[in-house]
């Protein structure tokens, strides 16, 4: 058993139509993950649209997250931010809060040298809150190598990372070369990376879909091939969205035709064309109405 075994979900964050963060509707929406068996919560990350808060927005967003998982489950909480500083401060916020752990990028405002981001993380290291190291380059300018992160791994408080490569050998390559925890960061990966020893999937489409989520998790880290490709090849289509920019106007989409609306989302990001939003409710009806059929 790892400290971040499972399915964590990366929440949407709820708003209403004038763009308001609708903190009861994410307590319910917290109490429903939980409900459908999910194994942890995850928010203030870009799925979470935490660039469009303010500081204030943010810091309840997440007491309100802690507040409804009431210990049930894990909260590892974005940590995101422009500086160094204003990182180490969110991630003192989330110990001092009750969170599990964070999710922490390296810098992200530009492709930064090897050495500033060993002092980005080791700035976050010294608060002494658990650290899934956040890989993501196709995001952000910096790709968190195997070789970083075994070298990254030697910090005390650095336990996992989230692998957004889209490339399943990283995963063998990280295991292999470190002794971090390896969590699926992107969900058309998920039962591969399951299937390869990832123990663990920070996760988009179970906003919507969190029952099949886990099951398919499980199934997977079971080694059960033939029921988990069955159930990943419904999901796929859906997965697939997940791994693009409009990811979450897509899967705020998908919550509505789940019933669990959530709201719009905030600016920048604009409703998608209707042409996109019909490939998507494509995907949905296949994979819910391939569950009725069988």
């Amino acid at each position: 058993m790892g400290r971040f075994d499972g399915v964590y979900v990366a929440l949407v964050t709820p708003f209403t139509e004038e763009h308001e963060v609708d903190y009861k509707r994410l307590t319910e929406l917290c109490e429903w993950l939980i409900q459908e068996g999910i194994d942890g919560l995850v928010p203030s990350g870009s799925l979470g649209e935490y660039a469009t808060m303010t500081g204030e927005e943010r810091a309840k967003v997440i007491n309100t997250v802690i507040a409804a998982a009431k210990g049930r489950v894990p909260v590892v909480v974005g940590s995101a931010a422009p500086s160094t500083r204003q990182a180490v401060e969110w991630v003192q916020f989330s110990k001092d809060a009750g969170a599990a752990g964070v999710m922490a990028l390296p810098p992200i405002n530009y492709k930064p040298l090897e050495n500033e981001v060993f002092a980005h993380y080791e700035a976050l290291n010294t608060v002494g809150l658990p650290i899934i190291a956040y890989n993501n380059p196709h995001d952000y300018k910096i790709d968190l190598t195997p070789d970083i992160l075994a070298r990254l791994s030697k910090m005390e408080n650095i336990v996992a990372v989230k692998e957004f490569t889209g490339d399943v050998r990283r995963i063998q390559d990280i295991l292999a070369m470190s002794d971090l925890e390896v969590m699926v960061g992107v969900d058309d990966l998920a039962m591969e990376g399951a299937l390869v020893g990832a123990t663990g999937w920070i996760s988009g489409v179970p906003n919507a879909l969190p029952k099949e989520g886990v099951e398919l998790f499980r199934l997977a880290r079971e080694g059960n091939l033939k029921e988990a490709q069955a159930l990943y090849r419904r999901l796929l289509p859906l997965f697939h969205f997940d791994a693009s920019p409009q990811l979450v106007q897509s899967i705020k989409y998908m919550m509505e035709l789940a019933n669990f609306p959530v709201g719009p989302t905030r600016p920048p990001r604009l409703p998608l064309s209707e042409v996109y939003y019909a490939d998507i409710k494509k995907a949905f009806d296949f994979a819910v109405g391939a569950a009725s059929s069988r």
